[in-house]
């Protein structure tokens, strides 16, 4: 009963939800994002929807997302009902429901029971990161929630949707490009279909490259200059490290990661890993077993192309787009398990191409509810869940805990900035989300997410970036001491005229940020 398992997913998402927003309420006492990268986005999306481009100061096109379509979407909720919390909320819950939904279909096409596809799905959404990125503002339950699309597609045998999906997928998350040689090589590489993945590859990431080219001088968003730290993407900005912390150390190092971000996740899902890809290949043959591949290559690319703080970093927010993928193979798993203790048949042979409405193809009809399997595997899943409900404690705490981060450092200086500087004012940052968002002053961007022309001086160390600091001469600074202790000593430069701490700092940069006056400049 394919809609009385949608019900119960929509409904499963619900405690979740309710969780998170309750621990916010009690720690952060209001709503807010857990990241200052979440009112970036928002951001660009009011400067969108109020006809200014995709710009960060209105007026100067800026390639400051690494996530276009994610923000192209947040503008159109904006355009239409405002720019707000409850904008990027809302649409960001209906990603994650959407990827959970698809998920449930991408299980039972490639052959998981209808049961075993409904754990997976609610497994899904009782996971803390994907928790976190439905309230997030974040992008990452839109790359999820693309990826189970072209996983559904894929496992229809559905060419240009399943090419189109992954390709959005790209747009949603960078990381999501890993995932689209090994959904193109799950058939037979043909020309045509070679031709489709790279086609619509190309088409949704070429105006990207033409714009970061036309806007930062490199094929790539400003965000990926500012940020990557070695590999593919910081040799080619000019970053020279040693090859075996390239080729040996930081790939063990992501990997490791890796392993301890699936474990704290769900902790099945590193135990399931390597037999869910030996159960891939011989229950779904090249078409389940080549895309399986794409969870061990994922900590290993991020390393080699465009290493930055690792696959667990901020709960994860570049690994969980591979959850839906991670839960399909799970799911694989362990209808594979109840397969081999149930008197109802498994379908052999590889996946079945799909014809007409139906996401269950080739399984029998008789004992495809959870009730009727065996007592042993309906203790399993009780199990299973209660101990997913365990892990969200936590991770609602980290949520909660994040938005108080935010609110009471970013978007507290926002509203202080904009009660206390002039509307001309020109203000130097290293954090430019709410300061930015909520002051709509003009930002000079010192990490050159969204001033690029920073980036040659950033490379020369703190020096180089007091010379752009006097060079542009903002009225203001406001920055974390602790990332420029020498600007920040410099008492004949800069006077501080405001200070906010925090008592216990989670995602913060430092737990004091500090507002300073520029005494003078070289302009």
């Amino acid at each position: 009963m394919p809609k009385r398992d949608d019900l119960l997913v929509v409904l499963a998402a619900l405690l979740p939800l309710a969780l998170f927003v309750v621990r916010e309420r009690q720690i952060a006492g209001a709503v807010g994002f857990p990241l200052d990268d979440s009112w970036i986005h928002l951001h660009f999306a009011r400067n969108l929807a109020e006809g200014a481009g995709f710009s960060y100061n209105p007026g100067r096109p800026a390639a400051g997302s690494t996530a276009p379509l994610w923000t192209l979407i947040l503008a159109a909720g904006a355009a239409v009902f405002g720019p707000s919390l409850a904008t990027a909320k809302t649409i960001g819950v209906a990603a994650t429901l959407g990827a959970a939904l698809l998920t449930r279909r991408a299980a039972a096409a490639f052959g998981a029971p209808p049961g075993v596809a409904l754990v997976a799905a609610v497994g899904l959404l009782w996971t803390g990161p994907i928790a976190w990125g439905a309230l997030s503002g974040m992008e990452v339950s839109l790359a999820a929630l693309l990826v189970a699309a072209a996983l559904v597609a894929h496992a229809r045998d559905r060419l240009v949707w399943s090419a189109a999906w992954a390709a959005l997928a790209v747009l949603a998350r960078p990381e999501s490009l890993l995932l689209v040689p090994f959904l193109a090589l799950a058939r037979p590489l043909g020309r045509g279909r070679a031709l489709v993945f790279a086609g619509l590859t190309g088409a949704a990431v070429v105006p990207l490259v033409l714009f970061s080219l036309w806007t930062s001088g490199v094929p790539y968003p400003a965000t990926a200059a500012a940020k990557v730290e070695g590999g593919l993407i910081g040799w080619l900005g000019g970053l020279r490290e040693p090859a075996a912390l390239t080729w040996l150390l930081r790939p063990w190092s992501f990997f490791q990661q890796w392993i301890v971000w699936l474990w704290t996740t769900q902790w099945v899902l590193p135990l399931a890993i390597l037999p869910g890809l030996v159960v891939a290949w011989v229950r779904g043959g090249r078409a389940l077993g080549m895309p399986a591949l794409a969870l061990l290559a994922h900590p290993l690319g991020m390393a080699l192309l465009a290493p930055y703080r690792g696959p667990a970093f901020q709960e994860g927010r570049y690994s969980i787009h591979l959850l839906p993928l991670a839960f399909v193979v799970l799911a694989v798993v362990a209808g594979t398990v109840v397969a081999g203790t149930a008197s109802t048949p498994w379908p052999v042979g590889g996946l079945r191409k799909v014809r007409g409405g139906s996401d269950t193809p080739g399984l029998p009809s008789p004992g495809q509810s959870l009730l009727g399997r065996p007592a042993w595997f309906r203790i399993a899943v009780v199990a299973y869940l209660a101990m997913a409900v365990v892990t969200l404690v936590p991770a609602s705490s980290r949520y909660g805990w994040a938005v108080q981060n935010i609110n009471a450092m970013q978007v507290h200086l926002g509203r202080w900035v904009d009660a206390n500087l002039p509307k001309s004012a020109r203000i130097a940052v290293n954090d430019i989300g709410a300061i930015a968002y909520f002051s709509r002053r003009e930002v000079i961007d010192l990490m050159g997410l969204v001033t690029p022309e920073i980036l040659p001086y950033r490379r020369q160390g703190e020096p180089g970036v007091l010379r752009y600091v006097l060079e542009t001469c903002p009225d203001h600074l406001i920055i974390f001491p602790a990332w420029f202790p020498q600007i920040a000593s410099n008492t004949e430069l800069l006077e501080p005229v405001y200070r906010v701490r925090l008592e216990r700092n989670e995602v913060a940069g430092a737990a004091e940020m500090v507002v300073y006056r520029l005494a003078r400049c070289t302009v």
